[in-house]
C-alpha cells in the first residue's frame, strides 16, 4: 500500500521509567502520575474525537526529545521503523525498563526471548502486557534470579508507564496467561505463568470496583503454585447484556437499546455472582478453583483467598492437550476439553460440588472441626448451586479461624471437593475424504489446537481451531508439528428428543411424561485457512525482523508443501500451537496461530475482517481487544532494536484497497456508532471507538459527519 494511505497520526514513542530497587523487591511499583486517569477519561466525546491525533503529535515530540545517545546508535533509515507502523496502525510503543533493572540484568539467550502476552481493561482503558524474560548477574542480589517485567500503559497517554515485576521460575519462562478481572468484579489483573507461578495484582487503594483509580501504583495481593494449565482465567457470570450482528442491526437500524443490547433470556433464580474467581485447567485432565473471600471485609486487611480440591474430568491417562471453562445462562459451571488420546473430540464437563459420586462426601478434614459444609449441600436461594457450596466453605474455614483452630493449605486444598461428569461431546475431526475436496488433505495426528466458548452464548457456542497435518510427530514427539493448514469451526448446541427403538416402549413413562432430551452440536462454520509466508520462511524470518507489519498472503500452498519445525526451535509446549480470543460482547474473535499469524473474524458467520503477521518467533501473538473490539493490541520482542514492542492495531475497519473505500464506508459508520452505543451502555471507555472513527476519517474509510449522523439518527 502506498505511503499516501498511511494514517498521519501514527506515532512511535519510546517509554522509560525509573523505579527504585527497594519498591521492586516488595513487589510494588509506586510512581507519581499527577494527572490520573480519572481526568483522562472525563475528556468529552468531542475532544475525544480528536485524542489521537494529539496522542501522536505528544509521542513524536518526546520521542524527538529522548536519549540522544540511543538514537545517534540507530541508523536513520531503519526498516523497522517503517514495517512497524502499517496501515492499520494506531500507534506503535517501545517499552524501556526500568534502570534498576538494566543495572542487574544479564543478557538471555535470543531463544527465551519469545513471549506475546497481553490483557487490554475496558474500565480502566489500560495495556497490561508482559515483556521477555530477565535474569540477573550472579554477583548481584537485588533481585530475585529471573523475573518478568509487567507494563501498564494508558493508550491515552501512552509516553507515561507503571511497570513492576512477576518472579521467573527459569530463563525459559514467561507469561502464559494474563487476563484483568471482569468489569463486574473488584479489579485485579491475574498474571499466570508457564511453570505454574499465579499471582493476583491489584491497586492498594480502597473504593468501589468500578472507580478508576491511579494505574501506577500496584500490588501482589495473593499468590499460588499450580501445574502446568492450558486454561487459567477468571470466571463470571452470564451478561445482562446481548451483542447484535451487524447483519441484524442493519434490517432494524432503528431498534431500541432493549431491542440492540439487553439479553432477552429469562432470568434464572440461580446466578452466579460477581466474585473474584479463577479456573484452571490442567494438562493433566484436572480443574481446580480458587477465589477471593466475598463479600469482601470491611478491615483493610488483604482479603483471604480459597482453593478446591482438584477435579478429575475424566480424559484418559494422558491428560488434555486444550480446554476453556464458562458460566452457563443457568449458573452451572462448564468446561470443554479435548483429550491428548483423542486430539479431534471436544467434551464438555459439568462441574458440581463435590458430591457427584458419593465417594468425596466425607472430607480429609478432622471430625472434630464440627460439621462441614460437604456433608450439609447448601440451598441458598438466588445463588447457583456451585458459588453457594463455595460460599459455605468459606463461612466454614473463617468461623473455624476465628475459634483459633488452624488447618494446613493441604488440609484446605483437600476438604472443598469437585466433581466433573460429562453432559456433551462433538467430534471436529476433519476426514480425509471431505479434506481431499479442500486446498489441503488431513493426515495422521491432526486435532484440535485450541477450543474456547463464546462469552456471550453462555456455553451453546463453542469455536475451535484444528491442525490439519501432524500436531506431534508418530515416531518422535520432540521433532515437533508438520502443518499443511489450518481450519477454523463454529459449533452450536440444541436440545433434541432422544430417538429411542419401539423395542424399549414409550419413554415418556420413565421421564415424567416427558420425552429424553440429549445436546446436539451442530458445525455452522467450517473454514480451511492455509500456512502462509510466516511458515514457508520462518528461518529468514528470524533472520530478517521485517515482517512485523505486512500483511499475511492469501495464496494456497501445495499439498507437498508442508512446514516442518527446528527441533531447536520449538514453543514450551507442542500442543499449544493456537489460541481463540473473543471480543468482550462476542462481535469479533481473533485467531492467532504460531508464530505470529493473527486472523480477525466478525460475526457468528465468522466473516473474515482482517488478517497479520507479527513475528514473535515460536510463540502465539494471542492479541487482546479493546473494550469495543475496535481494535487489537499485541506485544512482542523486536531482535533489531533489542526491546519490546507494544503495537495497536486498528481492527475495525481494516485497510482496505482504495476501490472498496466507498462500497463500505456506510457500513463501517454504522459499525463504529453501534460499538459506541455499546460503550455508552455497558459503561466501558470508548477511547477505541472514537480513535478508530479519527484513523479511519484520515484513511478516507468514512468520514466524521457520516459518523455522526449515525448516531443522532439513533437517538
Amino acid at each position: 500500500m502506498s505511503n499516501q494511505s498511511q494514517p498521519q497520526h501514527q506515532v512511535e514513542v519510546e517509554v522509560e521509567q525509573e523505579k527504585e530497587e527497594e519498591e521492586e523487591e516488595a513487589g510494588i511499583s509506586k510512581e507519581p502520575d499527577e494527572e490520573g486517569v480519572a481526568q483522562a477519561l472525563e475528556v468529552a466525546a468531542k475532544t475525544a474525537a480528536a485524542a489521537v491525533a494529539a496522542v501522536s503529535e505528544k509521542g513524536e515530540a518526546e520521542a524527538e526529545a529522548g536519549s540522544s545517545e540511543e538514537e545517534s546508535m540507530e541508523k536513520p533509515d531503519d526498516p523497522m521503523e517503517e514495517d512497524s507502523v502499517g496501515p492499520a496502525t494506531v500507534f506503535c510503543i517501545r517499552l524501556k525498563q526500568p534502570r534498576s533493572n538494566l543495572m542487574h540484568k544479564m543478557s538471555v539467550p535470543e531463544l527465551c526471548r519469545n513471549f506475546s502476552a497481553v490483557a487490554w481493561c475496558g474500565k480502566l482503558n489500560a495495556i497490561a502486557c508482559a515483556s521477555e524474560t530477565c535474569a540477573r548477574i550472579p554477583s548481584s542480589t537485588a533481585n530475585p534470579p529471573f523475573w518478568i517485567p509487567i507494563h501498564i500503559v494508558i493508550p491515552e497517554r501512552p509516553t507515561e508507564c507503571a511497570v513492576f515485576n512477576v518472579i521467573a521460575d527459569s530463563p525459559r519462562d514467561s507469561v502464559q496467561f494474563i487476563e484483568w478481572s471482569p468489569a463486574s468484579c473488584p479489579r485485579a489483573l491475574l498474571i499466570a505463568n508457564f511453570h505454574g507461578r499465579i499471582t493476583i495484582w491489584t491497586q492498594p487503594s480502597q473504593g468501589p470496583a468500578n472507580l478508576v483509580r491511579d494505574a501506577s501504583c500496584w500490588q501482589r495481593e495473593h499468590e499460588w503454585r499450580q501445574d502446568i494449565a492450558v486454561v487459567t482465567k477468571w470466571l463470571s457470570g452470564a451478561s445482562p447484556y446481548r451483542w447484535l450482528s451487524s447483519k441484524s442491526s442493519a434490517t432494524h437500524p432503528k431498534s431500541t437499546f432493549e431491542e440492540k443490547f439487553l439479553s432477552q433470556q429469562s432470568q434464572t433464580s440461580a446466578r452466579w455472582p460477581n466474585f473474584p474467581c479463577v479456573c484452571s485447567v490442567f494438562s493433566s485432565g484436572s480443574v481446580q478453583l480458587h477465589w477471593s473471600q466475598w463479600p469482601p471485609s470491611q478491615s483493610n486487611a488483604s482479603p483471604k483467598w480459597f482453593c478446591t480440591s482438584k477435579g478429575l474430568l475424566g480424559a484418559g491417562p494422558s491428560g488434555i492437550m486444550a480446554a476453556d471453562a464458562i458460566i452457563t445462562d443457568s449458573g452451572a459451571m462448564h468446561v470443554a476439553g479435548v483429550p491428548i488420546v483423542n486430539p479431534s473430540t471436544v467434551v464438555v464437563w459439568e462441574v458440581t460440588l463435590g458430591l457427584g459420586t458419593g465417594l468425596q462426601a466425607t472430607p480429609k478434614m478432622s471430625a472434630n472441626c464440627g460439621v462441614p459444609p460437604s456433608l450439609n449441600p447448601p440451598n441458598w436461594a438466588g445463588f447457583a448451586p456451585l458459588a453457594a457450596y463455595l460460599f459455605s466453605w468459606q463461612e466454614y474455614l473463617i468461623s473455624e479461624a476465628k475459634q483459633g483452630k488452624k488447618h494446613t493449605d493441604k488440609d484446605l486444598c483437600e476438604a472443598v471437593a469437585l466433581h466433573c461428569s460429562p453432559v456433551s461431546n462433538f467430534s471436529a475431526y476433519v476426514s480425509p475424504d471431505a479434506a481431499a475436496q479442500s486446498a489441503t488433505t488431513t493426515t495422521w495426528g491432526s486435532g484440535v489446537t485450541a477450543v474456547a466458548f463464546d462469552p456471550t452464548r453462555g456455553g451453546s457456542v463453542i469455536a475451535v481451531v484444528i491442525v490439519e497435518g501432524q500436531y506431534m510427530s508418530p515416531y518422535d514427539p520432540d521433532e515437533g508439528p508438520s502443518i499443511t493448514g489450518w481450519r477454523v469451526q463454529r459449533w452450536e448446541s440444541s436440545l433434541q428428543p432422544v430417538v429411542l427403538h419401539q423395542i424399549f416402549g414409550n419413554p415418556t413413562s420413565s421421564f415424567s411424561g416427558q420425552a429424553p432430551m440429549q445436546t446436539v452440536w451442530v458445525s455452522k462454520v467450517d473454514t480451511s485457512i492455509p500456512p502462509t509466508n510466516d511458515f514457508r520462511n520462518h528461518q529468514e524470518a528470524v533472520a530478517v525482523p521485517n515482517f512485523d507489519a505486512k500483511k499475511t498472503s492469501d495464496i494456497c500452498v501445495e499439498n507437498s508443501k508442508r512446514v516442518i519445525f527446528d527441533p531447536f526451535d520449538l514453543p514450551s509446549d507442542v500442543r499449544t500451537l493456537g489460541r481463540i480470543v473473543y471480543s468482550a460482547h462476542g462481535g469479533e474473535i481473533a485467531v492467532a496461530f504460531l508464530r505470529g499469524g493473527v486472523h480477525i473474524f466478525s460475526g457468528p458467520n465468522f466473516a473474515p475482517v482482517d488478517n497479520y503477521q507479527i513475528n514473535v518467533g515460536s510463540a502465539v501473538a494471542a492479541p487482546a481487544f479493546s473494550s469495543t473490539s475496535c481494535c487489537s493490541a499485541s506485544v512482542w520482542h523486536d531482535t533489531s532494536k533489542d526491546c519490546t514492542i507494544l503495537k495497536i492495531i486498528r481492527v475495525l475497519p481494516p485497510a482496505v484497497p482504495s476501490s472498496q473505500i466507498k462500497v463500505n464506508s456506510a457500513t463501517w459508520e454504522r459499525a463504529i456508532a453501534e460499538r459506541f452505543w455499546w460503550s455508552l451502555l455497558v459503561g466501558v471507555d470508548w477511547w477505541d471507538a472514537v480513535g478508530c472513527t479519527q484513523s479511519a476519517a484520515e484513511d478516507g474509510i468514512g468520514k466524521i459527519f457520516g459518523f455522526s449522523a449515525v448516531l443522532t439518527d439513533n437517538m
